[in-house]
């Protein structure tokens, strides 16, 4: 096998791999509230890392039409999870920011989540994890 084979291999058990993980992470975010979508999820999660967001950030950041922002907001809202207050730069604007619900449920959801990944590495050495956590904030990153 030349190295342009065993490359072209090695990525598509990159995107297999890469796309069981996202299976996965659909289905645990049903712990976070049944109801909710990875979608949503991720936007409460986004919210929280950064203290509050407009939706268009949100939109940006996972690459996402504004109806699809909106409609996930909208039941992140309704569930208690988020709220929007009025930007004080832009009264037009709104920022979204997490309710004590929501950060209840987003560290609930963290601590399983955890729980969950540290099974997952239970036989892998320190060093294995180390790397691979390099690796995806490479990959992220690029």
């Amino acid at each position: 096998m030349t190295e342009s084979e065993a490359r072209d291999d090695a990525v598509d058990v990159i995107q297999r791999e890469l796309t069981a993980f996202s299976r996965r992470a659909r289905g645990r975010a049903a712990e976070l509230h049944p109801e909710l979508s990875l979608v949503a999820y991720s936007i409460l999660d986004l919210v929280l890392e950064r203290d509050g967001c407009q939706a268009a950030d949100v939109a940006a950041q996972f690459l996402l039409d504004k109806s699809t922002v909106s409609r996930q907001v909208g039941a992140l809202e309704q569930l208690g999870y988020l709220e929007r207050e009025i930007d004080p730069a832009n009264r037009r604007n709104h920022i979204l920011r997490a309710t004590p619900e929501g950060r209840a449920a987003a560290r609930k959801a963290e601590r399983t989540r955890r729980a969950a990944f540290t099974a997952r590495f239970a036989d892998w050495s320190d060093e294995d994890v180390r790397t691979l956590a390099r690796l995806l904030v490479r990959y992220n990153h690029g």
